[in-house]
């Protein structure tokens, strides 16, 4: 009997006791009660207080057997947790953090104050300027916080007020980059949630015409269901062909979805006109230079970084910034931000991360700069300048797109300033074009048209001139073609202008099109005859060889039927 009972204990896993098997469950109870009598009113939590291992069994501390000690005096941990640190020592000993240690550690850093501030000023802001890029981490939520486009979204304008109203119709929003318009469609998504209403994103470069459809299905699920409406945002919606723009007509006629696309490409050439008569297009401009430098300083509050160059304002209160190795402020030229106001071209998300990018690279260098913050007064601080944000920028911030619509923008303003006898205008729009990285052979090939079109006759050597500079750019390439480009256009622009060959041409093509029954036959006379069947038959008889006669001759070349007509004059309508 006495080596069943033996077989029969087990131990407790709380204080290691081995216990008979009968009488396991009602000891574990009581050793776990008193382990829950730790954590009374005023003490720390038990995972924040070092447990001790318990003794080996059989021993006693301080001449009292071991069940006669209280639990709670000496808790207890599982045997699990010593896997690893060793007999009986405790996490702590074992050179492990505890629980205690831990805590200690999250309160360390306010002995000298904040977190923040005993990390650094530095720290903190290069914190801030990691993960996501600045421009997604500032993009307001409501209407109140969104700059520019005052002609659409300003006070009182009809778009505003459908949308503070919550009344969404179906939008294109058309638009440089950068002007606000996946910010709107981020400030109608808040707006939206708040009010029920279920939005999705969709991202025209990667979804398929599979994911449209099941957004569509469970649109038409929840409206069916719960009466609840569906907004559909789908970025850079001219990506989409038009058998996939097709798939939004019946959902978007019926109000399955509204439909809200961004776009930066003319809508009237990307979009069918079938989905444009269904939606209304909402023209954003790109930010204007005010609105630029107001998103800028909302940033640079945001990151802590103090301006220069506002009088009193030096020595606010601004919070200061440093690099992870030092304490010194940082510190922006107001100069280097109307600076970037005006390099960013409108285009917010540039301004933004090239202020980002600037800052990061002189916290990374940490080279600091003595200042004059106050009168009398100088300090250290780490300084970015005009010089630093235009390196940050790091692109041309000329915005052109050799494939959409400011392409024949710019090419048709250089056509009409060449042919209104502009030269400034003419080069100011043939450096558009090139500094915005168009292909100089396609700015060659239009002017060689242009010397035949609109100088034609007027100055023969034209097109002589446009053809050499089409060869000098063929030959030579970027950036050296530039100025071969620029002495053809001058010489364009200063030219006289004679539109008399394009207009007779016209008047040709024009006649042959209004005609009317079969075109007339090559007047006999007029006819090649290599052969004698075609001599027999007429052809080139009469035919008087011109250069065999020392006075002009009268002969006709025109059909029998366009006797007479004059392709120069100006033609009745």
């Amino acid at each position: 009997m006495e080596g069943a009972e033996e077989e029969a204990r087990v131990q407790c896993p709380v204080c290691l006791r081995e216990l008979p098997g009968a009488d396991i469950n009602s000891h574990l109870d009581r050793c776990l009660q008193a382990g829950d009598a730790e954590a009374e009113p005023g003490s720390s939590p038990p995972s924040k207080r070092p447990r001790l291992a318990a003794a080996p069994p059989g021993t006693e501390a301080q001449g009292e057997p071991e069940e006669a000690r209280p639990a709670a005096a000496s808790p207890r941990v599982f045997s699990l947790f010593h896997k690893g640190r060793g007999g009986g020592q405790s996490p702590g000993a074992a050179g492990g953090r505890s629980g205690a240690g831990r805590e200690e550690a999250a309160v360390k850093p306010e002995k000298g104050g904040s977190a923040s501030a005993a990390a650094g000023g530095g720290a903190s802001l290069a914190q801030k300027l990691e993960g996501q890029p600045l421009a997604e981490r500032l993009r307001p939520d409501t209407l109140g916080d969104y700059v520019g486009q005052e002609r659409v979204l300003g006070a009182q304008t009809l778009l505003r007020s459908l949308l503070e109203s919550h009344e969404i119709p179906s939008l294109i929003l058309w638009g440089p980059p950068g002007c606000g318009k996946t910010t709107l469609a981020h400030i109608i998504a808040n707006s939206s949630k708040k009010n029920g209403t279920r939005f999705v994103t969709l991202s025209a470069t990667s979804a398929k015409t599979n994911d449209v459809r099941d957004v569509i299905s469970q649109a038409q699920n929840e409206k069916r269901l719960f009466k609840r409406k569906t907004i559909l945002f789908i970025d850079e919606i001219h990506r989409f062909n038009k058998s996939q723009q097709d798939t939004f007509l019946p959902h978007v006629e019926c109000g399955t979805v509204t439909l809200i696309g961004a776009t930066t490409e003319n809508p009237s050439f990307q979009v069918n006109a079938a989905l444009l008569s269904r939606c209304r297009v909402i023209v954003l401009e790109k930010l204007s230079v005010e609105a630029m430098e107001a998103i800028l300083m909302r940033a640079v509050r945001s990151l802590g970084v103090r301006v220069l160059g506002q009088g009193d304002q030096h020595g606010s209160s601004a919070t200061g910034s440093s690099s992870e190795s030092s304490e010194f402020p940082v510190y922006i030229e107001e100069k280097a931000l109307n600076t970037l106001a005006y390099l960013c071209d409108g285009d917010a998300r540039t301004g933004l991360n090239g202020l980002q990018l600037a800052v990061q690279a002189r916290l990374a260098v940490g080279k600091t700069t003595p200042l004059n913050i106050t009168k009398g007064d100088s300090a250290d601080g780490i300084l970015i300048t005009e010089e630093h944000v235009k390196e940050g920028l790091q692109r041309s911030h000329i915005l052109y797109d050799r494939a959409g619509e400011e392409h024949y923008n710019c090419i048709s303003a250089l056509h009409k300033s060449m042919r209104g006898s502009d030269e400034n205008a003419s080069l100011y729009w043939l450096a558009r074009m090139l500094e915005g990285g168009e292909d100089p052979l396609y700015v060659a090939r239009r002017l060689v048209r242009f010397a035949s079109e609109d100088i034609g006759l007027a100055d023969p050597l034209a097109l002589t001139q446009a053809v050499a500079a089409y060869q000098g750019c063929h030959f030579i390439g970027m950036p050296e073609c530039e100025v071969i480009l620029a002495q053809c256009v001058v010489y364009f622009a200063r030219a006289p202008k004679s539109i008399e060959v394009y207009r007779a041409y016209s008047n040709v093509k024009e006649c042959l099109r209004m005609h009317m029954g079969p075109l007339p036959p090559v007047p006999l006379h007029l006819r090649n005859a290599p052969t004698r069947l075609m001599k027999n038959l007429g052809y080139g008889k009469g035919y008087k060889y011109n250069p065999m006669y020392k006075e002009p001759v009268e002969q006709d070349y025109l059909p029998e039927e366009l006797k007479g007509t004059d392709f120069f004059k100006e033609r009745k309508t």
